[in-house]
């Protein structure tokens, strides 16, 4: 620790880099905006100079308006992506309701659902979890999912989706109605970083007592640390030079703050568990219908999309960006 820093120059390179890549997230789209922006302009303004009607010409500046919008789109879509773990990767579970069978071939259509969604953005999927039903479907299932904003866009899908068909496992073919819920965490590093600044501390010099020869007794060696944020106190005085004290009790004192980072994460994770509802009606957030038409209903933005095997098939941006779009930082 040069200097008397807290952090070694190996962590102030890392957070440099992460700051750097944040930055890059908004500028390079922003610029890229920008740069097609002109070229339209310019592209206009060759139109606007010929004196008969140019339709390739035409065509390309129409093209061109539909792919500035698009990016103007997710550059939107970006903007509401704020919260802190927006964009970090998911973990998303998925549990079928009370219905043996049905429910279970339900939850594994919503995680071939979500795989498919992400393999469409180029995000790395992993199922790390999914034990097979006891005649179909799974019983559960956890998907790992990174990529570039994965849990704040798949936060918009927590809550309960409920599916009606006619059932392929009645004998009878009656329609069925089947419940899943679906909840999303976000990947937090296993190595939790502990931001430890000198404002923050005070630090208090004494001579050691007990054991140690007279050099001990004679020279202010022990240090105690107070992290005045948290109230921590720690010390040391193991060592005859004030530095190595220093050192170690800075060690203890990031083990304290590592711990309790520990129990803020279980009780964020164990708040967020609370949010969880009951597979039941009258909870769901967005009803599949297959028969006798279909349609697939997002309850909370009303949005209605007719193709449903389309939707199944992973294209859920239509309900993502509605949902994030009328609730903002809302979202849950």
């Amino acid at each position: 620790m040069a200097d008397g820093s807290l952090w070694t120059d190996q962590e102030r390179a890392r957070r440099l880099v992460e700051e750097v890549k944040g930055l890059k997230r908004w500028l390079e789209p922003y610029h890229a905006l920008r740069r097609r922006v002109d070229d339209g302009r310019e592209l206009t303004t060759l139109l606007e100079a010929e004196r008969e009607v140019d339709l390739g010409l035409q065509r390309q500046l129409e093209e061109e308006a539909d792919a500035i919008a698009a990016q103007l789109e997710a550059l939107e879509l970006q903007n509401l992506l704020q919260k802190p773990d927006d964009r970090r990767d998911a973990l998303l579970t998925i549990h079928p309701g009370a219905g043996g069978t049905e429910s279970q071939d339900w939850a594994e259509m919503l995680m071939r659902m979500y795989v498919r969604w992400a393999e469409r953005h180029g995000f790395a999927v992993a199922v790390l979890d999914a034990p097979p039903g006891d005649e179909a479907g799974i019983k559960s299932a956890e998907i790992e999912i990174r990529g570039q904003y994965a849990y704040g866009l798949l936060s918009a899908e927590k809550g309960v989706h409920r599916l009606v068909r006619i059932s392929p496992f009645d004998a009878q073919s009656r329609r069925h109605t089947s419940f899943a819920s679906v909840f999303v965490y976000p990947m937090v590093d296993e190595d939790i970083e502990i931001d430890v600044k000198e404002d923050d501390l005070r630090i208090d010099v004494y001579r050691a007592s007990g054991k140690g020869g007279q050099h001990v007794n004679k020279t202010s060696s022990a240090v105690r640390i107070t992290h005045l944020p948290s109230g921590i106190v720690v010390a040391c005085q193991n060592e005859r030079s004030q530095f190595k004290n220093k050192a170690t009790a800075l060690k203890m004192l990031k083990a304290r703050l590592y711990e309790r980072a520990v129990k803020e994460r279980e009780a964020k994770r164990a708040e967020q568990d609370k949010q969880k509802t009951d597979n039941a009606w009258g909870n769901q957030i967005r009803s599949y219908v297959f028969q006798p038409y279909t349609m697939v209903n997002d309850h909370r933005t009303e949005l209605k999309v007719g193709d449903v095997q389309k939707v199944m098939d992973g294209d859920l941006d239509p309900f993502i960006e509605a949902y994030l779009k009328r609730f903002g930082s809302k979202a849950a």
